[in-house]
């Protein structure tokens, strides 16, 4: 097998004349360990980087920042093939990231996003080329730059045991996620971002190649610097945040833009109230406010909605906010200094966790624009707010309302169906038909009592169609997507995406069939992708979609797999055929148990058997990857195809707007069936 294996690349492996370039033919075991590291950090550092900034750049992206993963991974597999071939793609990579920065913020561009079978809230002009040139030109930009630092990694791999840098390779990651989430949590500017890539490529590059690279890092940092220094830019964990003062309005008035939309607008609670528009006074017309003691208001942002509560006599308010630099703005510029007030708390927190951790009921709870214009990482259909509009959550709602309490909310819901599914949501939570008042520019709030006495509707709600879209529920939380047809733009643009892939591995690797020795790594990484989704959409439902979630849940995903990687290495672990039994029995298990039956479980009793759900699936399942990846013959072409398989896992989990998250699993299974089915019949005999 092993001759198959060597010639299937169609060059040899790590080839003096480009390898030593990049990692130093004399170099010690411990140097080549350091390089993997770093070069590893680099990767996954740069990958989060290029998400978060190309979305806050490249207006609309953010709906479609699975689409950058995916480039990521492309680009990382094609990295470690290019890594057995005699010539180099690692000099391109930093131009191109310095070509792809600069050219982004001279020529702008807006991502078209029409059509009413998924709504993106926007309200700007278009501008540059169409989606169709925008997409492919990122995902192919993104990729040829993930390249280079893969390329640096599938180079170290070659010159140590496969499963000891498969075991840096994995702590380098970590470093990596680490290094962005500590920058997250500082709400550190782009300008620092690209301090720590310049600095990774500088020290990974030769002495003698340094100046070259310098002369591509100033046009980097430059472009980042200006970015920085503009007045009214600052970063939160979320968005880039743009304050503009509105000076011509009056004192008080500040337009809050993020990702380059129009996010809110500060401005005094008088003027919103009897000059502004009339969502924000409806509710209280609507509703009993007699005996507003304790108020709940999610998606509370820079206050104005506060402002109008504390107004209205509420006693008490909660002021719920996933983002902290939003929640900061309007605590030092909101001219109502509505959070400077005794009668007011401030959560940062996702809205639906903060209702599944509160034991405190209110008068009124109110959803007050909560719409996040950008995507959960690594989940390509969960926003932000997508759980807080859930049957499930509407039911919590209920549960955390006094006797005469009431729950209103609104938005610039843009669609007639989408009105409709809201309020057929909070009709079935509360038993009977909700108040919705329509205004302009498809402007709507909905407002419903516990008790049905207590509401004061203009006139009795009628859908606008005989057909009214279902609720989302926490399987299936795609409030914006209607669920009668998969979207044609993003099955087209799946397509392209597996194309190119394939195209990439026939290119860089030779015929397709010389794969067939590794065929099962391919359908492992599939696999195991689409299972990191689903645990990211389990977590994001348990514990908020909030960043630090996310980040503990991919940083958790790392540690288990080195504690697979480490349990190969030093501990006998059974034959195959036993480990896949128990990845199918996990699975089956987490198939049962479905996640929302954990959501009353106390915190320290979710967190354990959401933690148990989640990770053994994928323990088992790097246990078997790490016992493939030990006996390949080449751990370079080995963890390409694997990479490339993830590709497939990604564009599988659109299939969850059709399935729901559930049953992705059995999607998993099926691809780990097939995985046990190709692997070679001398790895499953081997303990």
């Amino acid at each position: 097998m092993d001759a198959t294996i060597d010639n299937w690349a169609g060059a040899p492996a790590a080839d003096a004349s480009a390898g030593a370039a990049i990692v130093p033919a004399d170099a010690s075991e411990r140097a080549v360990a350091g390089r993997l590291v770093a070069a590893s950090g680099l990767m996954l550092f740069l990958e989060l980087a290029l998400i978060r900034w190309l979305g806050a750049n490249v207006v609309h992206l953010s709906y479609f920042s699975n689409f950058i993963l995916l480039g990521s991974f492309l680009g990382i597999g094609a990295g470690f093939l290019v890594s057995r071939k005699a010539w180099t793609i690692w000099p391109l990579s930093l131009p191109l990231l310095a070509v792809l920065i600069v050219g982004v913020t001279v020529f702008p561009v807006t991502i078209e996003r029409s059509g009413n079978d998924v709504i993106y809230f926007t309200s700007l002009q278009l501008s540059g080329p169409p989606a169709w040139v925008v997409l492919p030109t990122l995902f192919a930009l993104t990729a040829l730059i993930l390249a280079g630092p893969a390329e640096m990694v599938g180079r170290c791999f070659a010159r140590m045991e496969a499963l000891t840098a498969y075991r840096y390779d994995i702590i380098g990651s970590l470093v990596g996620i680490a290094g962005f989430t500590l920058l997250s949590f500082l709400n550190a500017p782009s300008l620092a971002w690209g301090l720590i890539v310049a600095a990774a490529y500088l020290s990974l590059s030769a002495r003698h190649e340094r100046l070259a690279r310098l002369l591509w890092v100033a046009p980097l940092l430059f472009v980042l610097t200006v970015e920085t220094l503009k007045p009214g830019i600052s970063w939160s964990p979320y968005y880039k945040v743009k304050t503009i003062e509105l000076p011509d309005r009056g004192p008080g008035f500040l337009q809050i833009d993020v990702n380059g939309v129009p996010h809110q607008l500060m401005a005094p609670a008088a003027w919103k109230l009897n000059q502004g528009e009339k969502i924000y006074q409806t509710p209280y017309l609507r509703l009993p406010t007699n005996k507003m003691q304790d108020v709940l208001i999610v998606g509370a942002g820079s206050g104005s909605d506060v402002a109008i509560a504390l107004r209205e006599g509420a006693r008490h308010v909660d002021a719920v906010d996933i983002d902290p630099r939003i929640l900061q703005i309007g605590a030092e510029r909101n001219l109502d200094r509505p959070y400077a007030s005794p009668k007011v708390v401030r959560h940062n927190n996702d809205g639906r966790a903060f209702l599944e951790g509160t034991d405190r009921h209110y008068d009124l709870i109110l959803f007050a624009l909560p719409d996040s214009l950008t995507l959960v990482s690594g989940a390509s259909q969960i926003r932000l707010e997508s759980f807080l509009f859930t049957g499930e959550a509407l039911a919590s709602v209920r549960r955390h309302l006094k006797p005469g309490g009431a729950f209103a909310m609104y938005n610039y819901y843009r669609e007639p169906w989408l009105i409709d599914r809201l309020a057929g949501t909070a009709a079935q939570a509360f038993g009977h038909a909700p108040c919705v008042d329509l205004f302009d520019e498809a402007q709507a709030v909905i407002s419903v009592a516990a008790n049905p006495a207590d509401q004061k509707c203009a006139g009795a709600w009628k859908p606008a169609s005989q057909q009214v879209i279902a609720p989302a529920s926490d399987d299936r939380p795609f409030l914006y997507f209607r669920g009668d047809s998969f979207p044609p733009f993003y099955a087209v643009t799946l397509v392209a995406i597996l194309v190119t892939s394939l195209l990439t591995v026939r290119v860089l690797g030779g015929p397709l069939g010389r794969m067939r020795p590794y065929a099962d790594l391919f359908f492992m990484g599939a696999a195991f992708l689409l299972l990191e989704t689903k645990n990211v959409a389990t977590f994001a439902l348990l514990f908020g979609t909030t960043w630090l979630v996310n980040a503990l849940v991919f940083a958790g995903v790392l540690i288990v797999v080195l504690a697979a990687i480490e349990t190969t290495r030093r501990v006998k672990t059974p034959p195959l055929p036993v480990v896949f039994g128990a990845i199918a029995a996990s699975l089956a298990l987490a198939w049962v148990i479905r996640p929302e039956w954990l959501l009353p479980l106390p915190y320290a009793a979710r967190l354990v058997a959401a933690t148990l759900l989640a990770f053994l699936p994928i323990f088992l399942a790097n246990i078997a990857f790490a016992k493939r990846f030990r006996d390949a013959g080449d751990s370079q072409a080995a963890i390409a195809i694997n990479l490339l398989g993830t590709i497939v896992g990604g564009c599988l989990e659109y299939g969850a707007l059709l399935t729901g998250y559930t049953n992705l699993l059995l999607v998993v299974g099926g691809l780990y069936l097939l995985a046990f089915v190709l692997a070679p019949k001398g790895s499953l005999r081997t303990a």
